[in-house]
């Protein structure tokens, strides 16, 4: 064999040995698309959702061109590829069409690759024995059979309908709360007698992989019901404290903590319903891992930033318009978040009022202070419908008046009410200020004004700026408990931002801005009303000095005269009153009723600003209301001095707020 033939050889077995080489790491690399075969059969919810995972992650990192796929399958597959990890990224941020779009991949997986039937499916949750399901199952089972019938509306219908939203105690406790146990769950289960065919159970267990999975763990399908909020981590004992547990030598008390009777901060679910805040003491996180997963996952939409021990809260909205707070050790004690949800379906007066005595006149009344272009303050506690209440009010202001919204995290969404109008929302950024964004809003031909939230001293001073030169008029919320209250926050606010340096001053600034103020109540039961409507009145400087001084004859005596102008001068300096207001609306053992009238300088402002047709409706209001009152004098009344109201049905309102 001569040597040139020798090397073609060894060419030849090269380049052999280099394919198949070639191909083995190909192979190993690049993931199949084939149907995996399952080697252990074990269908328990931990391994079937290993399983979905592990295929999950195949479908999304398969190299497609490795497969010799025709141009048109390519395409196909490439579609699906893109679609599936857009659902599996949306679903994360709230979407429930990326939801859906992911519990129906996941379904197929189980039912046509993993060979779930009917015989098995009990091995993950034992439907077939009752008595073997936890809390937590039965009541998965009972939110899936009623989100068949009422969508989600589900949980709301479960609460009325079992009277679940009610002050119970509950043992271990002395006083009290509002909370739904274990025991009401098993027994609302045993009531219900539900049926459930192949279908319905392997969509329960694929709804629980899926929490688990891409979903926020035990609240996933509670955030999704039409409820005012859920928060998580906001009671129990932190994992912080466990340790400080340990230490002590109450043996009773240590036994409890280990053996999870003592609740634990991963125990912690409440749901805000109604104006009540309820405790899910049969849900859990399990672990504080879990609840930590879920503080991390809750807040991402529209990357707002890294949550970190630097920056130990965010505050974001979802993709569905919900507000959620998140916050982190060492900032908080533990790991917890706050969403609060805004149902803009509801959000009108009547759906607000409820129907209940007087509320005709009340919400009369609102409609004409919005449409008469009145500076509007909305206060209350958190959680009393503040922002409900300004949804509402938005929907009287007339169509050719265009609004802009000023917000720290977008929470009115009025363009989802409102789609045909001229609306447009700011808010802060990392990088734009809030007076930025004023400043840029003074450009952008607004008529109306709204502030979501007056909560800082910045804020504050917007409001002030905005309801001066920037719109027609102004709308706002604040936490205010009653309108001196009012007055002095903002009045404060101004000073505390430098924008005025005298407290007369600023506070004269404030009290020739604002008109009304709605105080809207919580009671302890979460029952939410209008508690007063309130009129600011400035009061006008009048000049009190005399010359009397020129007439007297003696020195005394024009010494007398100069020290009497002299004591006027110091009283208006030092205790200058600016500002009376009186109650235009109560609410009296369970009816509103329209009490004191408004002022002339108002009514004369509101007739300037509305239409014919409601300028009419507007004059019969006021003569039905207020026809004997209009002619006692407004503007000048003493702050200690509340004009009698006509009384109803024997009641009298309050005279004083």
């Amino acid at each position: 064999m001569t040597i040139a033939n020798i090397l073609l050889c060894l060419v030849v077995l090269t380049a052999i040995g280099a394919t198949i080489f070639y191909t083995i790491k190909k192979k190993r690399e690049a993931p199949t698309e084939e149907t995996l075969n399952v080697d252990d059969k074990t269908y328990t919810l931990e391994k079937m959702q290993d399983f979905v995972k592990r295929r999950l992650d195949e479908i999304t990192k398969v190299n497609l061109y490795d497969i010799g796929l025709s141009e048109e399958e390519l395409k196909r597959r490439k579609n699906k590829k893109y679609e599936l990890k857009k659902a599996l990224k949306g679903c994360t941020y709230g979407d429930v069409n990326d939801k859906k779009y992911v519990k129906e991949l996941i379904f197929d997986l189980l039912s046509k690759e993993y060979d779930v039937n009917e015989s098995n499916i009990s091995r993950a949750i034992p439907f077939d024995v009752p008595s073997l399901l936890t809390p937590q199952d039965k009541f998965d089972i009972l939110i899936y059979m009623y989100k068949k019938d009422f969508g989600y509306e589900a949980l709301t219908e479960i609460i009325k309908k079992y009277d679940l939203a009610v002050l119970k105690y509950i043992e271990g406790e002395t006083k009290p709360s509002y909370v739904i146990t274990a025991q009401e769950i098993e027994d609302i289960f045993e009531k219900e007698n539900l049926q459930m065919n192949f279908t319905d159970k392997l969509s329960v267990v694929v709804q629980r992989i899926y929490q688990y999975y891409k979903g926020y763990s035990s609240i996933d399908e509670v955030r999704d019901m039409n409820i005012d909020g859920v928060s998580g981590g906001v009671s129990g004992l932190p994992e912080s404290f466990l340790s400080q547990v340990a230490q002590t030598s109450d043996s009773d008390y240590l036994a409890q903590v280990s053996e999870h009777k003592v609740p634990r901060a991963c125990d912690s679910i409440w749901i805000f319903f109604q104006g009540k805040s309820i405790r899910l003491a049969f849900l859990s996180f399990g672990t504080e891992a879990e609840l930590k997963r879920v503080c991390q996952n809750i807040y991402k939409y529209n990357n707002p930033g890294q949550l970190s021990d630097t920056n130990g809260y965010k505050i974001n909205e979802m993709k569905d318009g919900s507000r959620v707070v998140v916050v982190r050790p060492s900032f908080s004690e533990t790991w917890a978040f706050f969403v609060r949800k805004f149902d803009v379906k509801r959000s009108t007066l009547e759906q607000w009022f409820k129907g209940e005595p007087g509320c005709e006149e009340s919400i009369e009344l609102l409609k004409y202070l919005v449409k008469g272009a009145r500076i509007i303050s909305i206060t209350g506690e958190q959680g009393c419908g503040k922002t409900t209440m300004l949804m509402g009010m938005i929907e009287n202001i007339y169509e050719t008046m265009n609004i802009r919204v000023q917000e720290t995290a977008f929470e009115l969404h009025l363009r989802k009410i409102y789609p045909t109008r001229n609306i447009l929302t700011f808010r802060e950024t990392d990088t734009i200020s809030g007076q930025e964004g004023l400043d840029v809003q003074k450009k952008t031909d607004g008529s109306v004004n709204i502030i979501g939230e007056v909560a800082t001293d910045p804020v504050a001073s917007w409001m002030i700026q905005a309801a001066q030169v920037a719109s027609k008029f102004t709308l706002f919320t604040h936490h205010a408990k009653t309108f001196p209250n009012l007055v002095t926050a903002l009045r404060n606010s101004m000073l505390r931002t430098g924008v005025f340096k005298n407290e007369k001053t600023a506070e004269e600034q404030v009290v020739q801005v604002l008109n009304f103020d709605i105080h809207l109540t919580k009671d302890f039961r979460g029952k939410r009303f209008v508690e007063r409507i309130t009129e600011c009145i400035p009061i006008e400087e009048k000049n009190e000095y005399t010359f009397d001084h020129r007439d007297q004859k003696t020195l005394e005596g024009k010494f007398d005269k100069f020290f009497d102008n002299a004591t006027r001068y110091f009283e208006k300096i030092t205790d200058r009153q600016l500002f009376t207001y009186r109650n235009i609306l109560e609410y009296v053992d369970g009816e509103y009723i329209v009490t004191n009238p408004i002022t002339e300088a108002n009514l004369k402002g509101m007739r300037e600003n509305m239409d014919e047709s409601d300028l009419d409706n507007f004059d019969r209001f006021v003569e039905r209301h207020w026809k004997k009152s209009q002619s006692v004098e407004t503007v000048s009344v003493s702050a200690n001095v509340t004009e009698t109201a006509p009384k109803r049905r024997g009641r009298k309102p309050k005279t004083e707020i």
